[in-house]
């Protein structure tokens, strides 16, 4: 006798229930499926490119390119102008101190010069003619004093004898008073030739100091005149680089002029413009390298200006100039920002214009697998940023760009 199979029947209790468990199954199946694939991406290695994150010496730095300058520049000016007769010497060679680099002409100069001689010579005449004419005269008013004296000493004798003989009645009054008019005459010309002699003296001296002042005049403008005809010829003032002459020859040069520069090569300086955004942590003293002719050499500013132009200001550094640096060359140098200390560090790379440095994807042990980790960022060089805080020496991270995932929290890499 066959067993009667009872029939099994859904209540809504039992509906319900089912239903509730292929829910959750199916809420299991997307959180670990569908939701992982939006959080996940497949990425080809190939188009990454990952790093190690090492540990060792950091020191921040920027590159900036400077300009070789010599310490001094001597800007050679015409002291006086004319045509340009003869160049000796061409830009780029070295001269010493007294070498003649060209020749200029002025016929004007010249003309002054033969002017203030012929002047300067006949005011020396003049002085020379009223010297030996004061002699002269003094010699004659000399001999004509000796000769009143004796003429003085002949009357009074006259008189002395004529005025007793006229007391003794012996001559007359008359002939006793012409005795003593000579005698007062010859007197009174005696005092008027010595005064006369005085006033002529006196006369030429002052002559003679008036051309004398007018000559030390006459001689200093002539000394100034030669001064110039010795500026015609336009020597190197200093030993050093001719780095150029500005003129050519025939060509007409004004008083100032540019002529040349001399470049002083007892040392150099280097000129290097800084991006505005550096200028609060740029001063004096700060330190710099280059390197040139496979060695390395140390610079130090000197000077900052501090004015801003185009977006950079100018620092002016001094120190090490090897042989072989020249005016005008340009050299890369690594300016030192801080103190060179241990720091974890990874290379710069394009993630961190998407992450800004607050995360990285860090790659696992087996390399396929990279996931999003939050990092900081602190100073950084052209090559490396400082890790402060998310990452290990050893670690490998990527370092490439972002753009496709950055909203992704791993990254699946395909060898």
């Amino acid at each position: 006798m066959d067993k009667k199979i009872k029939k099994k029947t859904f209540t809504a209790k039992r509906v319900i229930t089912v239903l509730g468990g292929a829910g959750l199954v199916f809420l299991i199946l997307y959180v670990f499926v569908f939701a992982d694939k939006a959080s996940k991406l497949n990425v080809d290695l190939e188009k990454i490119s990952m790093a190690t994150v090492v540990e060792g010496p950091f020191q921040e730095y920027i590159p900036i390119e400077g300009t070789v300058q010599p310490k001094a520049t001597f800007r050679l000016d015409a002291k006086v102008g004319g045509n340009v007769q003869e160049k000796f010497l061409e830009g780029g060679v070295e001269v010493h101190k007294g070498d003649t680099i060209l020749k200029l002409e002025n016929s004007q100069l010249e003309m002054n010069y033969i002017t203030q001689q012929t002047q300067t010579n006949r005011l020396r005449n003049e002085i020379e003619n009223t010297n030996n004419g004061l002699k002269q005269s003094l010699f004659r008013s000399n001999a004509q004093v000796i000769t009143i004296d004796f003429d003085i000493d002949e009357a009074k004798d006259i008189y002395t004898r004529n005025q007793q003989l006229w007391k003794d009645k012996v001559i007359s009054e008359q002939e006793f008073l012409n005795s003593k008019r000579r005698f007062d005459r010859l007197v009174a010309t005696r005092v008027n030739t010595i005064r006369t002699k005085e006033f002529d003296s006196l006369n030429s001296v002052n002559q003679v100091n008036q051309n004398t002042e007018r000559l030390v005049t006459s001689q200093e403008s002539l000394r100034i005149v030669e001064g110039q005809l010795d500026d015609l010829w336009v020597t190197a003032p200093v030993d050093g680089l001719l780095s150029t002459v500005n003129v050519e020859i025939g060509q007409s040069i004004g008083q100032g002029t540019t002529i040349a520069q001399i470049d002083d090569l007892n040392g150099f300086k280097i000129e290097a413009n800084v991006d505005q955004h550096y200028l609060p942590r740029v001063y004096e003293g700060l330190v710099g390298t280059y390197d040139f002719a496979g060695s390395t050499y140390s610079l130090e500013i000197r000077k900052k200006f501090p004015e801003i132009n185009s977006g950079t200001f100018v620092v002016e550094m001094v120190g090490q100039v090897p042989q072989g640096v020249r005016r005008g060359q340009t050299i890369s140098i690594r300016l030192q920002l801080s103190e060179e200390k241990n720091a974890i560090q990874i290379p710069r790379g394009s993630f961190f214009q998407t992450t800004g440095g607050n995360w990285i994807f860090v790659v696992d042990e087996t390399g396929t697998v990279a996931t999003r980790r939050q990092i900081r960022i602190g100073n950084q060089t052209p090559r490396h940023y400082e890790v402060l805080e998310g990452l290990q020496p050893g670690e490998k991270v990527i370092f490439s760009s972002y753009e496709g995932y950055d909203d992704k929290d791993k990254l699946v890499i395909k060898q």
